[in-house]
């Protein structure tokens, strides 16, 4: 008699958590494999590989990439984020922007978007390094819209200042999750200081786009949700990005819920209302994924 191999407790709960339908991707396209080329020739990090984005065949497939800079390793550890964690990071690249930008010029890419590991251990938390990326940016490809995604720096004024003078096309600064969930999902951050991030980008460059994303299956209420929506509106936030989230690996957070499409509709529908300029909700919508929909060279004044 054939004997049947016992599960193991992962293998079990991954398949008592099967994904639904809505939420399952296609196998990797051979499309993917020149951009994972070129951004390793590069040395180039994406948000796409070290947090397992779910997109990332499909953005690789298509000649796209979110930059990660300032290495690897974030000096913070998010309940929800499978970026590697270290209290000492490498230290930053002095050529990383002429890297990034070369990348993105051999990619045609109109929208760069450039987002980082936090950076506590530095003096200046790497806003610099946001600045010169950016710059690089904007030497090379005069033409294409810069989004910067960065880590609170503490809400300290200088530092959202150092990235808003390299003038980016869009700040965004993701609140991630509603208030009562913060302490679990973002334990070293807080969604006052969020909040205070994105005012000080109105307030320091009112003509640079502020933009902001939420996850959601974390266990929050509807009402909840709009409450931070509201609180995002007051702060001066221009577009909004909100998402499923999706578990990447059995170190973080569960799934508390997931989502149906036309529950996504709703919540854009409500986020509308709120007065928000461009709204981008769907089970797969991340922070950049398709950004340049919400932001493109026409809205510019």
């Amino acid at each position: 008699m054939r004997k049947v191999k016992p599960r193991s407790a992962a293998e079990g709960d991954q398949r008592r958590r099967r994904l639904p339908a809505w939420l399952r991707r296609p196998m990797p396209s051979r499309g993917m494999v020149d951009t994972r080329k070129l951004l390793n020739g590069l040395r180039l990090h994406t948000v796409c590989a070290e947090a397992k984005c779910p997109n990332l065949t499909e953005c690789w497939a298509r000649g796209t990439a979110t930059f990660m800079i300032l290495g690897a390793s974030c000096t913070r550890c998010c309940g929800f984020c499978a970026v590697a964690t270290s209290a000492a990071p490498s230290p930053p690249e002095k050529d990383e922007p002429e890297r990034l930008a070369l990348a993105a010029q051999r990619l045609k890419l109109r929208h760069v978007v450039i987002t980082s590991v936090t950076r506590d251990d530095l003096p200046d938390e790497g806003a610099d390094q946001f600045a010169r990326c950016t710059q690089a940016i904007h030497d090379t490809l005069p033409k294409a819209a810069v989004e910067v995604l960065t880590p609170d720096f503490h809400a300290r004024r200088e530092l959202i200042q150092t990235v808003c003078e390299a003038r980016p096309q869009v700040y965004n600064h993701n609140l991630e999750t509603v208030e009562r969930l913060q302490k679990s999902v973002r334990p070293q951050a807080g969604y006052r200081r969020s909040l205070t991030v994105l005012r000080s980008v109105r307030e320091i460059a009112p003509e640079i786009r502020t933009k902001s994303g939420l996850m959601v299956g974390l266990g929050e209420s509807t009402e909840e949700i709009v409450t931070a929506l509201r609180d995002l509106r007051a702060a001066g936030c221009d577009l909004l990005t909100i998402g499923q989230y999706l578990r990447p690996g059995a170190g973080q957070i569960p799934v508390q819920k997931y989502y149906r499409p036309e529950e996504f509709d709703h919540l854009a529908k409500i986020a509308e209302e709120q007065g928000f300029q461009g709204v981008a909700s769907g089970p797969f919508v991340r922070s950049s994924y398709f950004a340049e929909t919400l932001y493109s060279p026409t809205d510019e004044e």
